[in-house]
Formats: C-alpha cells, sequence, structure tokens
C-alpha cells in the first residue's frame, strides 16, 4: 500500500556519503538530449563526488510509458541511487513507490525518486525549484496578488509553490476553464489563509492590470510553440513578470516584459531550483544553486534551441 510520510515537512535528504559511487538517472521520453544529466555530473565533479547519471528513455524503449512503474522497480533492483521523472512518468510511476511525501501527494506528481533502505520514495521539488529560484531572481517581489497562466503539470507545481510562500490572491487562469477550476479547488482546501480563483485566460485583462506579478505555465514561446500567453500591452512597470520556459530562455513574454519594463525571471533558475534540490535527496550533499545556474546558462541557447520542449527536464 502506498503511504504519505508524516507532513508537511521539508525534504529529508539521505546522510552524505563522499564515498559513495552514486548511479541515478532520468526516466522519461524524448529526452535523449536533456541538459539533466551534464547539469548533475558538473556539480558533482566540482564537489568531488562519484556520480554517474543516466537517461531512461521511453522513446528507445518502445515509447511504452506504461511500464514506468516497472522501470523504476527495475532501476531500484539494479542499485540506482534514485530517478528524476519528467513527461509522460509523472503520475505512472505512482504504482511502482512504497511512499509520497506530502507535497508529491497534493500534486499528484512524482519528479523524484530516491532510493534506500530498501523503499522506493516520491518526491517534487518543481515547486521548491520555482520558489527558490523565485526568490533568488526577484527577492522584494511582492505576492499578494498574482496571475498565472497554465493549469497542467508545471502550472500544479508553481501554484502549490506561490501559495506555500504566502500568496493572498492567485487567479489560475487557462484556456480549459475546467482545468483551472479543477485545479483552484484541489489547492484551495491546503490554503485557507489565500485566495484561490480560477479563470480562462481569455478573461484576466482586468486582473493583470492591477496584479503584482504574473507566471506562464503554458508551452506557449518555447522553440515549437512561438508566440506569447498574454496580450503584450496588458503588461507594466508594476508588474514582476516569471517563465519556466527554459528553452530559449528569452521567450516572446520574457522580452515583452522587459520592455515594458517589468522585473523578469527566466526558466533557467526554476529548472536549477529543481535539479539542486534532487541532487541533495540523491546524495545528502547541497548543491550550490548558483554554481548550477552558472553551468546551466554556458549550455542554454537565450535565443534558440534544437529541443523541442524547453519545460520538461
Amino acid at each position: 500500500m502506498l503511504q504519505t510520510l508524516a507532513g508537511p515537512q521539508p525534504l529529508q535528504p539521505r546522510k552524505p556519503d563522499v564515498h559513495h559511487r552514486f548511479v541515478v538517472g532520468l526516466l522519461g521520453a524524448g529526452i535523449a538530449g536533456s541538459l539533466t544529466p551534464g547539469l548533475h555530473e558538473a556539480e558533482a565533479d566540482r564537489l568531488g563526488v562519484a556520480y554517474s547519471y543516466r537517461i531512461i528513455d521511453l522513446d528507445a524503449l518502445g515509447g511504452q510509458a506504461g511500464r514506468s512503474a516497472e522501470l523504476v522497480r527495475s532501476a531500484a533492483e539494479l542499485g540506482y541511487d534514485g530517478l528524476n521523472v519528467t513527461h509522460p512518468s509523472k503520475q505512472l510511476v505512482q504504482d511502482g513507490l512504497d511512499e509520497l511525501s506530502p507535497d508529491a501527494r497534493i500534486l499528484g506528481a512524482v519528479n523524484t525518486i530516491t532510493f534506500h533502505g530498501g523503499r522506493a520514495v516520491g518526491h517534487n521539488t518543481d515547486h521548491t525549484g520555482f520558489i527558490g529560484g523565485f526568490r533568488a531572481g526577484l527577492p522584494s517581489a511582492p505576492i499578494n496578488s498574482v496571475v498565472q497562466v497554465g493549469a497542467g503539470g508545471a502550472g500544479a507545481a508553481v501554484a502549490y509553490a506561490l501559495l506555500n510562500a504566502g500568496a493572498g490572491h492567485l487567479v489560475i487562469a487557462d484556456i480549459d476553464a475546467d482545468r483551472a477550476e479543477r485545479l483552484a479547488a484541489r489547492l484551495a482546501p491546503h490554503f485557507p489563509n489565500s485566495d484561490v480563483a480560477a479563470a480562462r485566460t481569455d478573461a484576466i485583462a482586468g486582473t493583470i492590470r492591477t496584479a503584482d506579478g504574473l507566471v506562464n505555465t503554458t508551452p506557449i514561446g518555447m522553440t515549437g510553440h512561438p508566440g506569447i500567453p498574454v496580450d503584450p500591452h496588458l503588461l507594466h512597470p508594476g508588474l514582476w513578470v516569471a517563465d519556466v520556459i527554459y528553452r530559449p530562455l528569452e521567450t516572446a513574454l520574457v522580452m515583452a516584459a522587459r520592455e515594458k519594463g517589468c522585473a523578469v525571471l527566466d526558466g533557467g533558475r526554476m529548472v536549477v531550483g529543481q535539479a539542486a534540490a534532487a541532487f541533495e535527496l540523491f546524495t545528502g550533499i547541497p548543491a550550490d544553486p548558483d554554481h548550477m545556474l552558472a553551468t546551466f546558462r554556458q549550455a542554454t541557447p537565450a535565443s534558440h534551441s534544437d529541443q523541442k520542449d524547453g519545460i520538461r527536464r
């Protein structure tokens, strides 16, 4: 029976062991060009930790997403210390786990798995990655009133992060109003001191004009999905703008926001933040997000990319 760890509680990494040779992997589809292995291995090299990061690409295995839970169990049997998990496996892996962290349970998604003491535990570091990056990149940004565009997997993590950080009023907007309503209804009971509302994306103009901040969690703006998720005329200098897309870092939204005088946060800090949190869960050794961010930016073009998906990790 899948258990939930007693919580809420902070992420619990394993005890540090610099003499252990760590083997971890990334499970997902279409991930052959992922930057995650290099990001983890560069940080391990800096720390003097023996660390091997492997790719488990479902596309190379015939696209069998239904095998996700089986592959988790196989990784445990092969001696892996942990896995990162991306699309389409964040929900599918749960049948291969023994426990879920409280955050992963609430979000209904797992992006990090640790194997320790014969148990597979699912975590979610996407939300910690976003809020850690947000605090580092926009340290004085107010979050009393925030508009979020997108209610998918990334949207759930970002909304949870903002509410957990104390957002007073959060409007979750999506082109699918029902999806936005479902996410708002799922999160609202956990944050009784916050106002969580849902809306269609085409009905948030007035809200953006008076909001403190705007977050894009949709694929709009990444390579293969050009465009901007909101009317750029709604952007104003009193608004901070964040985008979770990191390929490219300079999305149409980021560029338009800069032109309007907005404080801006690109997607680099979120992907680095979740990677740093996962690294510590795997090894018990704190990673340096600033060093990882520098490594990441060296490997990531600012304005274009060959990779089609700029939200996957």
